[in-house]
């Protein structure tokens, strides 16, 4: 690379810009963004609101089971991806079907704090095990795939610190809903639950944001694909170009060694005709 080939440092900034916001919009996209906060905590506000209300436990499960279908209804309109609604679909129908079974309505909330515990202890254990859980997520929306494993310790540090921050938080959250759950009635459990939807969240957000804006950006591992993949067919451009002037020029110094020496062995007669 010569010096003129060097990016300049308001190239550098720029890229560094344009690193940050695919950064910002991947991670709102990762874990569902506004509209994802509004899937996991609409139909539990429902479900709880209804159930102090009247008390009526299938009632109040088929109104929040109807919410979560709406809101998914109203991703597909707006052509949106339905990941999050799905899930949130899934999370609401397992918990109110519990709860119409089993006659307890704090077991409509039980799949989702499993899963919330579950996925606190797989944050901690991918961070132990220097996977973390955060980077696998992210990497591939930010097109650096793995390469921060081995390639930007920077960015590996910033991913441990986030999943780390995820897994506790997550853990904090189950260690106040399960006593509820256990020792509590329902309507607590419910509002608790409810309270404690959107704020972990954010946080757990907030401070992935912030490990990774200092982190250094991430590699492109798809643009250095491309290009290696772009260098090597011009390589194989000039090499079969090497080899046709290879072969060629022996061929066409032949052609014109044997025009010459046809031309030298043709009767003077045929070569310098006779004028009328």
């Amino acid at each position: 690379m010569t010096e003129d080939d060097k990016p300049t440092s308001a190239e550098e900034d720029s890229a560094a810009d344009r690193s940050r916001a695919a950064a910002d919009t991947a991670l709102l996209e990762a874990f569902g963004g506004v509209w994802g906060m509004v899937d996991t905590t609409v139909p539990g506000l429902v479900f709880v609101l209804l159930y102090t209300i009247n008390r009526d436990i299938h009632l109040a499960a088929l109104v929040a089971l109807g919410v979560a279908v709406l809101l998914a209804l109203a991703r597909l309109i707006r052509k949106e991806t339905l990941k999050h609604a799905f899930s949130g679909v899934f999370g609401v129908a397992f918990g109110a079907v519990f709860a119409m079974m089993s006659g307890d309505a704090k077991n409509f909330y039980l799949p989702g704090m499993l899963y919330t515990l579950g996925l606190a202890i797989a944050y901690v254990l991918s961070a132990v095990f220097r996977y973390p859980l955060i980077g696998v997520l992210l990497g591939p929306m930010l097109k650096e795939n793995l390469s921060w494993r081995t390639r930007n310790p920077g960015r590996f540090r910033a991913y441990t610190k986030a999943t780390w921050a995820w897994g506790l938080i997550l853990l904090a959250k189950s260690a106040i809903l399960f006593p509820l759950y256990w020792w509590g009635d329902a309507t607590q459990l419910g509002w608790v639950k409810v309270a404690l939807g959107i704020p972990p969240f954010l946080l757990c957000v907030y401070l992935t944001w912030i490990f990774l804006a200092k982190a250094p950006p991430p590699i492109d591992v798809i643009a250095e694909m491309e290009a290696e993949e772009k260098a090597e067919r011009e390589r194989e451009r000039a090499k079969a170009e090497t080899e046709t002037e290879r072969i060629g020029e022996p061929l066409l110094a032949e052609w014109a060694d044997r025009i010459v020496d046809e031309a030298q062995q043709e009767p003077a007669d045929r070569r310098y005709p006779p004028r009328p």
